[in-house]
């Protein structure tokens, strides 16, 4: 997987760490599919010198803020609505409830809190614009945490890169030892079969 990261064009890593993130919360898409795991694949193939680190991050920061931002004055206009016409399982109760008291207990910050789980990821946007929130406070809060999520994922895949290359290096000196030994043992035993066989052929 590893090399096939490092195969993909960088246009299209740092388009997807852009547009799965923007489409988490606008579209609710992350519900169904986490937006880090676009950002995380590119800091991947960062770390494997197809692309620059700083790419992915700009990329996933412009498109985590937009997304988030869309998806707050979406809230605003359309949120109950909206809401409503979801599939009931992925508008289950229980999550909109605990989105819906995060923000009553923190306010702005629920928006920086909320950008590092996937479930609240995608609703506390929406359900911000129809708790009335002010604008403001949640554009400012949309940025800092956007910004901060977008950095520290990008940089976990690429230091998760570094680590499976480390692994794999290791992984690959510990074969090679083993299949050395493997040989080393059959031509030992081939060699000790030979002389027994000679051994026997001597009168």
């Amino acid at each position: 997987m590893y090399d096939w990261l490092a195969g993909l064009p960088p246009w299209l890593v740092i388009t997807v760490a852009g547009l799965l993130p923007a489409l988490e919360a606008s579209t609710f898409l992350g519900l169904l599919v986490p937006g880090e795991t676009a950002v995380i694949i590119g800091g991947v193939a960062a770390h494997t010198g197809a692309l620059p680190l700083w790419a992915v991050m700009v990329a996933a920061a412009v498109g985590a803020v937009v997304g988030d931002q869309i998806g707050f004055v979406v809230g605003r206009r359309h949120g109950p609505a909206l809401l409503g016409r979801l599939p009931g399982r992925l508008r289950r109760r229980e999550q909109i409830d605990r989105t819906l008291a995060l923000i009553a207990r923190r306010g702005a910050a629920a928006v920086v809190l909320g950008r590092w789980t996937a479930a609240f990821r995608a609703l506390v946007p929406g359900i911000a614009g129809m708790s009335r929130m002010r604008r403001s406070h949640f554009t400012v809060a949309n940025v800092i945490g956007g910004v901060a999520w977008a950095v520290l994922v990008a940089a976990g895949g690429y230091l998760a890169g570094a680590s499976y290359r480390a692994l794999e290096q290791r992984l690959g000196l510990v074969s090679g030892l083993l299949l050395g030994t493997f040989v080393l043992g059959v031509i030992v035993a081939l060699l000790v079969a030979h002389r027994r066989r000679r051994r026997r052929s001597v009168p």
